[in-house]
């Protein structure tokens, strides 16, 4: 996953918006976020310490990326996860800004920023990798709001 091959999946994103659009559809968080690739303060978000069974969406298109299954405590101030939903639900690229070398993940559908992923931290899980999501990122669809909604 956050090895440099597999760092640079760039296929195009299926939903496209302008800078305009995504401006009068998020707040400026949100934007901030998931458009110019900000972080929120750890500790701060909705999500880090939230142990909801659930699916995690992308706030910007919906996209389902990760379920409360792979959520795990890692202490670190934001949402993490051990692994995607599926693979092909987010894309990699390799991010050098301040000073770091780190693999940026994004939603697959929209090209949104969700945060990074690291990998040999020594949290023992199925993947020894942690995504570090930020919570303004996702939208939590919780397991109950799912059984209720309406079958179409």
């Amino acid at each position: 996953m956050s090895t440099p091959e597999k760092a640079e999946n760039n296929a195009a994103a299926p939903v496209v918006r302008s800078e305009d659009e995504w401006r009068r559809e998020l707040t400026p968080e949100e934007y901030h976020v998931l458009r110019q690739a900000g972080t929120e303060r750890p500790y701060t978000g909705e999500y880090w310490d939230t142990h909801t069974a659930g699916v995690y969406h992308c706030r910007a298109c919906g996209a389902e990326l990760f379920t409360s299954n792979e959520k795990f405590d890692s202490h670190c101030g934001w949402p993490s996860f051990w692994a995607p939903l599926a693979e092909e639900r987010v894309r990699y690229i390799h991010d050098r800004t301040l000073g770091m070398d780190r693999i940026e993940v994004r939603c697959a559908n929209c090209d949104s920023h969700l945060g990074h992923v690291f990998e040999g931290e020594g949290y023992g899980t199925p993947t020894d990798q942690r995504y570090c999501i930020n919570s303004v990122s996702l939208k939590l669809v919780t397991a109950d709001s799912a059984d209720s909604t309406p079958e179409s």
